[in-house]
Formats: C-alpha cells, sequence, structure tokens
C-alpha cells in the first residue's frame, strides 16, 4: 500500500513540473525557470481578428469629404471633435433646484472593451443626472432639396440599461438655437430619433414637430412602435448601429444593424395623424331625452307564477335526519382549560376577569358529538331564485345616438410632411440610471451611399473584429491554445493516464473491501482460510517436536463454544494427548482443520 501512495505522489510531482512547462510550449511560449523568477517570452501574437480573405483587420480613422455630409464626427481627433460639441449650461425650470442643473458628465475616451485604442467616443460617464451636449451642423439641412435624410450612430450601452434612453435630438434653425449653452428639455427640435428603456417598456423613438399651416402651431407625431420587441442592444453590451432614413415621398425606414425593423409612411404611421379629420361631432349637438338606445327590454306582460317563492332558500335541514344515541346536548363542545393557571401580573382592574381559556371537551372525542344537534342541510328543491321576467326586444329602440357630422373648422392636408423645419444642430440630452453610455460614429447626410460606406470602414469592422473574437467557444478556445490542437489532445492522454490509473486503483480497493466484509457475515471456507490453515500446521508438526503442549487455538474454540466443562470424552482426549506426548499428530491436524473456519470468526469477532 505505502509503495503504491509513493510512486503516485511521484508520479503527481513529475506532472505538475513538466506539465506547465509543456503546456507553455504548446500554447506557443518557452518559460524559463532562474532562481525561482518566471520569465515569460512570448511569440508574436496571431491577427487578433481577419476578414474572409485572412487579411488582418485594422482600423483608421476613416476620411471623408466633408461636402458630402451636414455633420459629421467619429471622435478618433479628441481636439478636433471637441471644438465641435457644446456642454449645457443649463437648468431645467419645473423641478428641484438640487437636480435641475445639466451637470451630467461626458468623456472622450476608449471604450471599456477596447478593439482598437485609437478608435475614440463620446461617453456619459454620469447615471442619474441630467445631461445634454449639442454641436451646429456644418450646414443646415432644409429639406427643400428633393434628397432624403439620413441620420446615423452607434451607441453601446457599456453597463446595459434599465432605465434611460440613447437618443438624440436634430434641432431645429431658429435664434433659439444659437446659443447652445442654453440647450434642455424644452429646445424646439425637428425630429428626435433612437432607444429609450425603461423597465419592460421598450421603444424606439421616431418623433417628429409637424407644423400646422393654417395656425403654426407645433404638434408631436410620435411613431407607432415595431412589431419586434428589441432587447438585445439595451443588455448585450454590444455596439449597435441606429439609422433612420427620410425620403421625400414621405416614406421612412428604421434600421438596427443594417436589419430595417420599422417602415411606413409619415401620412399613415404617426399618432396623432398628421393631417386632421375632414369632418368633427357637432360639439352643440345632444341626444333627445326620449332616445332609447335599449336593445331589450323586460316582458311587460310577464307575471310571476303563482308557486314561485323569492324568499325559498337554497338549502334546508334534511327532515329525514335523526340525532345519534350517544349525541350529549347538555355538554359543552369547549370548556375552560382544567390546568391553566391566572398569571400573577394579572391586574382584575386593568385586565378585567381571568378566564381560563377554552380547550376541546376531551368527553366529546368518545361519542359523536356534543351540543345543541342541528340536522344536516340538503338542497332544496322548491328553490328556484328571485324571479324575473323574460327579455324581449325594445319596439322603441332606435339605435346607438351619436352627434351629427360638420366640417372640421381646423381641416388642413398637408400632403408633404416631409418638408419639416429646418434643422442646424443635433444635440443629445438624457437622463440615465446607467452611466458609461458610449455614442460614436454619428452623421448626417442626404446620400444613402455614403452613409452605408462610411458604417463599413467603422461599425461593421469593429462588428467582424467582435464576431471573429468570439465566434464561437470552439474558436476561442482554439485561438486559446495556439491553434495546437494535436499537441493539446497528447498532453490530455499523457495526463489522463495518471489520473485514471489512481481512479481504477480506488476502484480495486473498494471491491476488496467490500467482498472482505461480506466474507465476515459467514462461517463458510474462504480461500485464505486454507492457506492460512496450512501455514498453521506446518507451525503445529515444527511445534510438535519442540513440545507437547496443546495448541492455544484448540482452547480458543473451545471456549468460544459457550466456555462449558469439558465432558469426559475430552477429558479423556487431553490425558491421552498429554500421556502420548504428540504421538497422536494426524489425528490432533485433521481436528486443527476442521475447526479452522471457527476459529477465524473467533479471532475476527475478539479483535
Amino acid at each position: 500500500m505505502r509503495k503504491t501512495h509513493s510512486s503516485l505522489a511521484l508520479l503527481l510531482a513529475v506532472i505538475l513540473l513538466i506539465g506547465p512547462q509543456f503546456t507553455n510550449t504548446v500554447s506557443g511560449e518557452e518559460t524559463d525557470f532562474d532562481d525561482g523568477v518566471v520569465e515569460s517570452v512570448q511569440d508574436d501574437e496571431p491577427a487578433l481578428a481577419t476578414d474572409e480573405n485572412g487579411e488582418e483587420l485594422v482600423y483608421e480613422s476613416p476620411k471623408y469629404d466633408p461636402m458630402d455630409f451636414h455633420f459629421v464626427d467619429h471622435f478618433d481627433d479628441t481636439e478636433k471633435s471637441q471644438k465641435l460639441w457644446v456642454k449645457s449650461q443649463a437648468k431645467k425650470d419645473d423641478i428641484a433646484e438640487e437636480i435641475a442643473k445639466y451637470d451630467g458628465v461626458w468623456s472622450w475616451e476608449a471604450p471599456q472593451r477596447i478593439v482598437w485604442k485609437n478608435d475614440i467616443g463620446l461617453v456619459l460617464k454620469s447615471k442619474a443626472k441630467h445631461a445634454a451636449i449639442a454641436a451646429k451642423l456644418f450646414k443646415p439641412f432644409t429639406f427643400e432639396d428633393d434628397k432624403p435624410l439620413i441620420v446615423q450612430y452607434e451607441v453601446t450601452l457599456q453597463e446595459g440599461q434599465e432605465c434611460g434612453g440613447s437618443y438624440i435630438k436634430l434641432l431645429s434653425a431658429n435664434k433659439a438655437n444659437d446659443d447652445l449653452t442654453k440647450f434642455n428639455d424644452k429646445t424646439p427640435y425637428t425630429i428626435m430619433f433612437g432607444p429609450d428603456k425603461c423597465g419592460n417598456d421598450i421603444k424606439m423613438h421616431f418623433i417628429f414637430r409637424h407644423v400646422n399651416p393654417i395656425n403654426g402651431s407645433i404638434t408631436e407625431k410620435h411613431c407607432r412602435k415595431p412589431k419586434d420587441r428589441l432587447e438585445e442592444p439595451f443588455k448585450d453590451k454590444l455596439p449597435h448601429l441606429y439609422t433612420l432614413i427620410l425620403r421625400p415621398d414621405n416614406t421612412f425606414e428604421i434600421r438596427l444593424d443594417h436589419n430595417i425593423v420599422n417602415e411606413g409612411s409619415l401620412l399613415s404611421e404617426f399618432t396623432p395623424p398628421v393631417n386632421p379629420p375632414r369632418e368633427i361631432d357637432d360639439p352643440n349637438d345632444k341626444k333627445p331625452d326620449d332616445w332609447d338606445e335599449r336593445e331589450k327590454i323586460p316582458d311587460p306582460a310577464a307575471q310571476k307564477p303563482e308557486d314561485w317563492d323569492d324568499d325559498a332558500p337554497p338549502q334546508i335541514p334534511d327532515p329525514s335526519a335523526v340525532m345519534p344515541n350517544d349525541w350529549l346536548e347538555d355538554e359543552p363542545e369547549m370548556i375552560p382549560d382544567p390546568s391553566a393557571l391566572k398569571p400573577d401580573d394579572w391586574d382584575v382592574d386593568m385586565d378585567g376577569e381571568w378566564e381560563a381559556p377554552l380547550v376541546d371537551n376531551p368527553v366529546c372525542e368518545k361519542v359523536s358529538g356534543c351540543g345543541k344537534w342541528k340536522a344536516p342541510l340538503i338542497a332544496n328543491k322548491d328553490y328556484k331564485g328571485k324571479w324575473r321576467a323574460p327579455m324581449i326586444d325594445n319596439p322603441n329602440y332606435r339605435g346607438k345616438w351619436a352627434a351629427r357630422k360638420i366640417p372640421n373648422p381646423e381641416f388642413f392636408e398637408d400632403l408633404a410632411p416631409f418638408k419639416m423645419t429646418p434643422i442646424s444642430a443635433v444635440g443629445i440630452e438624457l437622463w440615465s440610471m446607467s452611466n458609461e453610455i458610449l455614442f460614436d460614429n454619428l452623421i448626417i447626410t442626404d446620400d444613402l451611399d455614403v452613409a452605408i460606406d462610411y458604417s463599413s470602414k467603422t461599425f461593421d469592422l469593429k462588428r467582424k473584429f467582435i464576431a471573429k473574437e468570439s465566434k464561437t467557444w470552439y474558436h476561442r478556445f482554439m485561438r486559446h491554445i495556439n491553434y495546437k490542437p494535436g499537441w493539446w489532445a497528447l498532453y490530455f492522454v499523457y495526463v489522463s493516464i495518471p489520473v485514471g490509473g489512481y481512479i481504477y486503483y480506488l476502484y480495486r480497493r473498494a471491491t476488496e473491501e467490500d467482498t472482505t466484509a461480506d466474507a465476515k457475515k459467514t462461517d463458510a471456507v474462504q480461500p485464505d482460510d486454507d492457506q492460512t490453515a496450512a501455514d498453521d500446521d506446518n507451525k503445529q508438526e515444527a511445534g510438535t517436536k519442540s513440545s507437547p503442549k496443546k495448541k492455544k487455538s484448540d482452547l480458543d474454540v473451545k471456549n468460544s463454544a459457550g466456555d462449558a466443562e469439558p465432558d469426559e470424552e475430552d477429558s479423556g482426549k487431553d490425558s491421552t494427548e498429554d500421556v502420548d506426548g504428540g504421538a497422536s499428530e494426524e489425528k490432533e491436524t485433521e481436528e486443527s482443520t476442521s475447526t479452522k473456519p471457527r476459529k477465524r470468526r473467533v479471532r475476527k469477532d475478539a479483535s
């Protein structure tokens, strides 16, 4: 046993010493051990991400022609970007002073999950604070030309999102918006677009402010919700691309990561609708007093039957029931607890007269019951419920009343809601319970191809990197082992052999112990008993030549039989053995062999 444990310990020690060195070799590292200091020399790292052709994916800040954009910022040039954006110094005027200020913290920095260090974004660092920041467009978007409006930007909710938004506002062109330090929730905007969530309420905002062509009033028009629930961007902590496409034919598309999630027309998919109804209810029209809207009425000619009893109960006592003979009507069901004692601190003046708590009457447990006997209830065959006259058609029914229609004095028909208020700035005005919200690659253009090309150099490249990095667990594992599965398989077998051998050894040992335990429960001769008997016989033969004394094992067997006094036959045998001095060796050997199993049991029990 000690040899086995020593061998296993030695083998495990060898694995621990050689294994790490073998592992480092397999993973592409060479480790030198010098005076207890481990120095790791890494081979050249493989490309972290490659395209379909095996080329390494490398990010560079996109180069663009400013003439193709009304606004563009990739935030990588921090100094230039910070000159574009203006942090709000305003205060909200409808809340408490201590939380009215726009004091949210903005920062230009790389994402927490760094893809490329030179890919910078605009990050909202604070939470539970009002935050606002805005930038002027390079050139206003006027909606006058026959060109679409494309708004596109990235959002990464690095800490997820439980309650808050990450939408943007396209600020209307007017004098009130010239000073962006005053940007707040009341600042006029033309379009609000982007994701928002609070609890289970998930939205993809697209709101535009429509100007009434008759009286100049402004109304917010809210786009209907997408059919699909867009939950992933709020919890996967990955970059997502939001795109709004607004065309001169009044159609729109909302895309998430290039996939269309909502589309339709400005004339039909918004609440309230852009154009009011041609007719409205006459506010002066009133319903006549004699207008009867009841379709059915109780039959006035119906009469309640004479045998109909409205007061009949649904259940009555069973008239055939008889009180059991052993029912004790004079015995109460509950009696004062005879073992209860009045508390020592009971004050009659304060607590009133003390009464022992009630307990079940023990007398009632041995009979059918105690107290006043009542017959069990059964259904009343005469019960019919309250009588009501049957319903008939109302001869005076005139239908549902509705006010008459009149022309809508505020009716207008705007067939080109695309022509909205011009846009001069873009702003982000948020209140969020989550921080670390990263905005990146915000563009406003009138060319969809330009937007697609821009995203291919930014968002698409980034997501390819992430997808390549975490495609499947297998790919991640293969990359971790430096794409040398053969060596790792060999190492696995190398480690498994001693481990498997040790497990097999434990199994065999447990099996042998179970067999020995079973042998203790029987007097049958076991395989090891024959060998033990032979060994004892040899010792007996040697001992007989040197000493005529009787074997101690025989005495043990006789004593174990009940410590009884030896009978005459046994006494005779003892006397003969003493006289003969060991002359009957063969007979003694047979006797010793026949008593061997009992001797083994006695020794086991004694131990």
